[in-house]
């Protein structure tokens, strides 16, 4: 059985305590009772300022299931990580944990990488996001953090400027599924008209050091996306060692929440269980035509 709950990885503030508290058991010799840690020494520790990270919504297999890997998604403009509670429920039921964050396109990497970091994971570890949350997927991936297995994004955000849209509009750009409609426009979470948004100078695509991504991709991204033309999609991909591009017929911009999101899903599962399989990640079934 699917369990949700709201998980929010511990602060800095709460390591730094526990060293405070450890450094009152400090004895006169320098050293801690029971630590192999050699006694302090006369330099001060450096200080650093504490670190709020991301609130995260967490989709687990059933407690008497072994994890297959874990999935840590970041959400695009105007979301936050309940918005994927469809996939996050879908791919647990697969016995992939899912983690997703309430990060916005505005923040810090460094601090999108920490919450990565401190992430409790069972490998493989994938990181996956929709719009500028893709973006920050692949900046992620090309930095010096936690190094992923491999990474799906979905609905790149378009780097160029972006038109304002009604919210009619917006919808309509977003997603045909009408339950998914009805669920942004029934939250009050949701921030709207935020696909308008001009994206941050760091999430250019143009900016990414894509070709030092040497993991394996998985793009997806819908033919008639009325917020970022497939070309763009096709560009990131050309410029991925790893990718694996794959067009949705009849896909708007939120590919994991639109009309075919059953289709995504499993597609997505295949993608997982291939690259569980090792580094050739063959496929799992094989199609032939009778003869």
């Amino acid at each position: 059985m699917t369990t949700t709950s709201l998980y929010a990885p511990p602060r800095l503030a709460d390591v730094t305590a526990t060293l405070a508290a450890r450094a009152d058991e400090h004895d006169r010799d320098g050293s801690f009772p029971n630590s192999p840690v050699s006694p302090l020494t006369a330099e001060e520790p450096t200080m650093t300022e504490p670190v709020t990270l991301p609130a995260v919504r967490t989709w687990l297999p059933a407690p008497e299931l072994h994890q297959r890997g874990t999935v840590v998604l970041l959400p695009g403009r105007g979301e936050h990580g309940g918005v994927y509670e469809r996939l996050g429920r879908r791919l647990s039921a697969d016995r992939y944990a899912v983690h997703a964050a309430d990060s916005t396109p505005g923040d810090d990497l460094d601090v999108l990488a920490r919450l990565v970091a401190e992430t409790p994971a069972t490998d493989p570890l994938v990181l996956a996001g929709s719009d500028t949350g893709a973006l920050q997927a692949l900046a992620l991936a090309a930095g010096p953090g936690r190094a992923p297995a491999g990474v799906i994004i979905a609905g790149l955000a378009d780097p160029g400027t972006p038109s304002p849209l009604s919210w009619d509009d917006e919808l309509e750009a977003r997603t045909a599924c009408p339950t998914h409609r009805r669920r942004l426009t029934d939250d009050t979470r949701f921030v709207r008209g935020a696909l308008s948004e001009p994206l941050p100078t760091a999430l250019l695509s143009a900016e990414l050091p894509l070709e030092r991504i040497d993991l394996p991709v998985l793009l997806l991204h819908g033919d008639t996306d009325p917020a970022t033309a497939p070309a763009i999609a096709r560009s990131v991909a050309a410029r991925l060692p790893g990718a694996e591009l794959a067009i949705v017929r009849g896909g708007r911009h939120d590919v994991f929440n639109d009309i075919n999101h059953r289709s995504v899903a499993a597609h997505i599962v295949q993608w997982l269980e291939r690259l569980r399989s090792g580094p050739d990640r063959a496929p799992v079934v094989v199609v032939e035509n009778p003869s």
